[in-house]
Order: C-alpha cells, then sequence, then structure tokens
C-alpha cells in the first residue's frame, strides 16, 4: 500500500502564504502543515488551523546549528509556544530550511521528539520526499513543479509504505521578502490540479496527514506481527 502526506511548509510567515496553503488543502491535495511560531501571521494561521480539523499542523522549527548546546531549550520555547497558540500538541516536527538534519543536532532532536512521542520529519515511518522545489543552484526550473513534473517524481519516487512530500504552495504579496516567490504560486496551481489527484488515484496512492500516522502506525504493526 502507498500513503502519501502533503506537507506544506511556511505556516505563518505571510497572509498570502496561509491563504494558499489552505486554498491548497480545500481544493488540492494537501494534508498537512507545519507553523512557524515566530512569524507575523502565525495567529492567523492558527485560527485558520482550527478552522479546518483535517489539516495536520505541525511545528516548523527555526534552529540554529551554529549552537547546538541551546537547540532543545530552543525547541521547548517554540514547542510551549506552538500549544499555546493551536490549543493542541503539533501532529509533527520538521524544521525551516531542514536544518535539523545537520548531524549537530539531529541526535538531540531525534531523541526530544521520541521522548514526548511526535514524529520528526525523516525520522519516522514516513520517508521523506523534497525534490518538489521549483529552484535548482539558484535557478528557477518551474518544469519540476507543473502537473507533469509533479507526476514525474511521483512515479520515480513514491513507493510502497508512507511517503512524506514537502511543498511551499502561497501566494507572494509584494514585500515578501524570499528568493522562492513566483514558484509558490506555481506549486498551488499544480496541487489543487484535478489531474493530479485523479493521477494518485489512478496510481493506488492514498491521501493521509500526519495526524493519521500513530494509527496507520499501529496497524501496519499489527499486520506484520500477524506474518
Amino acid at each position: 500500500m502507498k500513503w502519501l502526506i502533503v506537507n506544506g511548509d511556511d505556516f505563518g510567515i505571510t497572509d498570502g502564504i496561509n491563504r494558499g496553503i489552505i486554498e491548497a488543502h480545500n481544493h488540492g491535495i494537501l494534508t498537512s502543515t507545519s507553523l512557524l511560531v515566530d512569524r507575523p501571521a502565525c495567529e492567523q494561521a492558527a485560527a485558520l488551523g482550527r478552522k479546518y480539523p483535517a489539516l495536520s499542523v505541525g511545528l516548523h522549527l527555526e534552529l540554529d546549528p551554529d549552537h547546538p548546546e541551546r537547540v532543545i531549550a530552543e525547541v521547548e520555547r517554540q514547542f510551549a509556544q506552538f500549544v499555546e497558540v493551536v490549543d493542541k500538541a503539533p501532529s509533527h516536527l520538521d524544521s525551516h530550511h531542514d536544518v535539523h538534519y545537520d548531524p549537530r543536532i539531529l541526535s538531540r532532536l531525534r531523541e526530544w521528539a521520541a521522548t514526548i512521542g511526535i514524529p520528526l520529519r525523516g525520522q519516522s515511518i514516513a520517508r521523506h520526499f523534497r525534490k518538489f522545489y521549483g529552484q535548482w543552484a539558484g535557478e528557477t526550473h518551474l518544469e519540476q513543479i507543473d502537473v507533469a513534473g509533479f507526476l514525474r517524481l511521483v512515479d520515480a519516487e513514491i513507493g510502497q509504505g508512507v511517503t512524506e512530500l514537502t511543498c511551499h504552495p502561497g501566494y507572494a504579496e509584494p514585500g515578501f521578502s524570499s528568493s522562492y516567490a513566483a514558484e509558490r504560486e506555481v506549486e498551488l496551481q499544480t496541487l489543487c490540479d484535478p489531474r493530479v489527484r485523479e493521477a494518485l488515484v489512478q496510481r493506488g496512492i492514498r491521501l493521509i496527514g500526519f495526524q493519521d500516522l500513530p494509527a496507520l502506525a499501529s496497524s501496519i504493526g499489527a499486520a506484520e506481527g500477524v506474518r
């Protein structure tokens, strides 16, 4: 069986990003998102998350690997802030620019996440797939994130088990300070294109969110125990 989590990073940065993520959830294939608690549109994002309970909302940590001794304290601060603003624990943990993969901090984060029982990106039963991205070596490559590009990646990379595909949909409003801007709107169009959902159904790929992962992990474990 193939399960796919489609996670939109950067929830809470701006109103335009929030709107794009919610649109990709309501009209597309996005099932999860990750919230930045220190960004201007955080509270708006949290309110939207409460409005759409089928959307899994995790914590998008902002960390500095150059100071590994401070990482856990910073994780605990952002975690507490998430719980305060969202009113519940995050469904998953990951990090801005995936800095948690840095070997200076990965083992600490993995241990902390295991202690509280929340999946950490790339360290759970969900394999992390991050090639759906429209910029490489500082150059824009929209062919990576249009419908055809998305389906090429799905056919090449989505195998048996659970896969998390990260994406960055949104509306890049005037003044949005990111080099990854126009690409976000193309991602949004692709995620909402009905051909994409239809193609996933044809390939036997089932969409789930991170909040579905605990029950799925239990059922997979039980099935393996029967064999």
